[in-house]
Order: structure tokens, then sequence, then C-alpha cells
């Protein structure tokens, strides 16, 4: 089940920004939680080879990951080694893939929900932050996957644990159908994936529709809405907490964001 958790003073975010658990083995807390920020409350949860391909998304996402690692592999030799690296290096550079971006950090969540490409629209919607829960993701794998997490006493998979579980994308939907998916912990290949705390879901092809699987096989998902009237505060306290362009995309592209919207006159 979806929880919705509406959210329209800061002191209502405080359980979003310290939902830790007290783990006593350890006597720390831990967070088992994903995030996910998006700027409109009213989207719907998609991949972007959903949103580029619609229902051709099988048959054109062989050819894009082929031609993807055909013309890439000069900048980035570690394409060839598997379709998992294809997509992960892809989607942090505009290709469209069956991923979903994630980050292990609230407020990493919260700074892309506070983002919008025109300002102006800062005021006219309210925004969302996804929270999923890992274990619950784990709960719903076929055995071999569980087993296999189990044995490295994770609750994420590295690309050489699902490379050796899943050969190819056919056999991946196959294990998975449209009942489970995997979290997928992508290597620290470049900064941004560093910075962003990023994890990214590997939605297989007949889960059509993300949102449906979340509300009927999970009981820890919870969709916070955040009111429009509060997103420039938020905005502005990001900020001074160093979450923000400059940080999130490292290099002259982000400066170059965060210099903009500094300067951005309501």
């Amino acid at each position: 089940m979806i929880r919705e958790v509406r959210i329209s003073t800061l002191e209502d975010l405080m359980p979003l920004l310290s939902e830790q658990e007290f783990r006593p083995e350890l006597g720390r807390n831990r967070s088992g939680y994903l995030y996910r920020g998006m700027p409109d409350s009213s989207y719907r949860m998609v991949t972007s080879l959903t949103r580029c391909c619609k229902g051709l998304q099988k048959t054109l996402e062989p050819a894009i990951l082929n031609n993807f690692a055909k013309y890439a592999v000069r900048e980035d030799p570690t394409i060839a080694l598997s379709v998992w690296h294809q997509m992960i290096t892809g989607q942090h550079n505009g290709l469209p893939t069956r991923l979903l971006d994630w980050s292990h950090s609230a407020l990493v969540a919260l700074h892309f929900a506070m983002t919008e490409e025109n300002l102006g629209d800062m005021d006219a919607h309210d925004c969302m932050v996804w929270r999923i829960d890992m274990n619950e993701q784990i709960n719903h794998l076929p055995e071999k996957y569980r087993l296999a997490v189990g044995r490295e006493q994770t609750t994420l998979f590295s690309v050489e644990m699902l490379s050796r579980l899943a050969l190819s994308l056919d056999q991946y939907d196959e294990d998975m159908k449209d009942r489970s998916m995997v979290i997928i912990e992508p290597p620290s290949t470049n900064n941004r994936i560093i910075m962003q705390y990023s994890f990214f879901a590997v939605i297989p092809t007949d889960m059509q529709d993300i949102e449906g699987f979340l509300d009927a096989h999970t009981k820890n998902t919870v969709k916070y809405v955040i009111d429009r009237n509060l997103r420039w505060r938020v905005r502005d306290m990001l900020d001074s907490l160093n979450i923000s362009e400059r940080l999130l995309y490292p290099g002259l592209e982000g400066l170059s964001k965060w210099i903009a919207r500094h300067y951005y006159v309501k």
C-alpha cells in the first residue's frame, strides 16, 4: 500500500529527514530507505525508456543499447563488460533506459523535487518525494536473487552480482515478470553518481505500472506531497545545507545552474 503524507511546513519535513531505524545489534541508527524526488506531484513514475519508446520498448531497447555501446566504447571501455554497464553509463548521459533513479539521501531527493527547468513554475504545483524500503523489495525477488544478497550480507546488488544472475535482458524479464525488481548500486565511475548517492531500480518490461506494483505489494512505500507554497522555502534551506546543483552536478554545468538559480528574480 502507498501511504500519502502531506507536507505544508518545515516541521512536517522532520520525519522524512530523520527516519532511521535503530539497530540494537549495532547500537547505531541505519536507514533501509531510498528516495526519489519529482518536481510535480501529478507526474507518474515511469522510466525514460517507456517515455521514449512507449509500447515498443522491448523491441527497441536492444538497438538503443547496442548503438550506445558501439559508439561510446572509445570514451568508456567498461561499457563493453555487460549490458548493465551500458545502461548505467547511458542513464547518466541522457540515454533512454529502463533504470529508475533513486538516492539513499532524502536531502538529494528534496533537491530534485525543488528544482524546475522553468523556475517560474515553482509556485504552480505541489511536488513530491517517494520513499521505498529496500528490504521489502528483496522479499519479492525470486529465490536465487534473495540467496545472492544473503550470501553477500547486503540489501543491494552490484553490477557484478546482477551480471552473474541475469546474463541477458530477456532472462531478467523472465525472472522478474511484473512482481519484483532489483535495486542496483552503480559503480562509482563518475562524481555525479557519488555526490547524488545514486541507486537504480531495474524495471522489468512487464511492470507497466510501477506505482500499481508498489501499492499492491509493499507496506512501507510513502509518497510525501510537498505544498507548492513551501517549495522556495525548502529550496533556500537546501542551499544553506550545501545541497545544490554545484554539489550534485560537479563541474561547470552544475556551477552554472546554481549561479543562474541563485540570481533568479521572482
